[in-house]
């Protein structure tokens, strides 16, 4: 993501109102606060030198979470020679900034459990094929940072798991909207519940002290025009973040035998632009054996 001052606190730059009705929508609609675990952890990356062995044991303090970074950091997508066995080790292979992103996605991941829920699992089978192909799609990509693009993967539609808890009939919304671009999905949202999945996951990245421009790209992640254009209330939006959640999509969508994502015609200009890439690499990346591991 950025150096880890980032994480651990970026000051925005916003205006107080702003802050007040982020923190009414995290209230109302409930969004979870920013977990303990992390909030530590952020607090140790914030450090002038932060220590190694505390982080790796803060880790070390949550089963669950221990074995998924150990499980993703041993992953063919990493191609470790030698295998970490233990979260301090881990730390130690892939560097401190890598497993910052790692773990806060990992935390989103245990947020919101999918059992109990047949809409949440849904999801996050979704989410995790993207996440995983993004690692390796990341790689062709210049100028993209892998551990961030596959922490963006994870919380770009982060606000959808919220609005899945909040709301029962939230499930009907997704099916009936699923050929539909995102700017529609979320004019109905905020007809319909007063909130879209958006802006409700820029609050939770806010909350979880995540970078302001990659929180940006998240609540901005379907305003290709604006973000294009540069209009003033997009900065400092990560745009490259914003393509590349866009190009995952379509890669989703070519790989499910969909031809084009319904934001595509709207956003292929400012993907092929923004990444430097041209619609036969996307195709090509889209058709490599290696994505099938998602």
């Amino acid at each position: 993501m950025s150096p880890p001052s980032a994480m651990a606190g970026q000051t925005p730059d916003s205006a107080p109102q702003e802050q007040q009705d982020l923190d009414r929508l995290a209230r109302e609609i409930g969004i979870p606060p920013c977990p303990a675990i992390l909030g530590r952890f952020s607090a140790e990356m914030h450090r002038p030198e932060p220590d190694m062995r505390k982080l790796a044991d803060l880790i070390a303090t949550d089963i669950a979470l221990s074995a998924a970074l150990l499980k993703l950091v041993n992953s063919p997508f990493y191609g470790l020679r030698t295998k970490a066995t233990n979260p301090q080790q881990a730390l130690s292979i892939i560097g401190l900034r890598a497993a910052a992103n790692l773990v806060t996605g990992l935390i989103l991941r245990h947020a919101f459990p999918a059992s109990g829920s047949a809409l949440m699992e849904r999801f996050w089978e979704q989410s995790a094929r993207i996440a995983a192909a993004a690692l390796v799609t990341a790689r062709r990509i210049r100028g993209i940072d892998l551990d961030e693009a596959h922490t963006y993967a994870l919380f770009r539609d982060c606000g959808m798991p919220v609005m899945i808890s909040k709301f029962g009939d939230y499930g009907h919304v997704i099916d009936r909207l699923e050929h539909v671009p995102g700017v529609q999905v979320m004019a109905v949202e905020q007809t319909d519940y007063q909130y879209s999945h958006a802006r409700v996951g820029y609050a939770l990245a806010r909350g979880w002290l995540l970078p302001e421009p990659f929180c940006r790209a998240i609540l901005y992640h379907h305003d290709f025009e604006k973000v294009a254009t540069g209009r003033r209330e997009v900065e400092p939006a990560n745009r490259k973040l914003v393509a590349f959640g866009l190009l995952m999509e379509q890669i989703a969508a070519f790989r499910s035998g969909g031809g084009v994502c319904p934001d595509w015609e709207s956003g292929e200009k400012f993907v092929l632009e923004t990444l430097a890439i041209t619609p036969e690499e996307i195709i090509a990346i889209a058709q490599e054996p290696e994505l099938e591991a998602g």
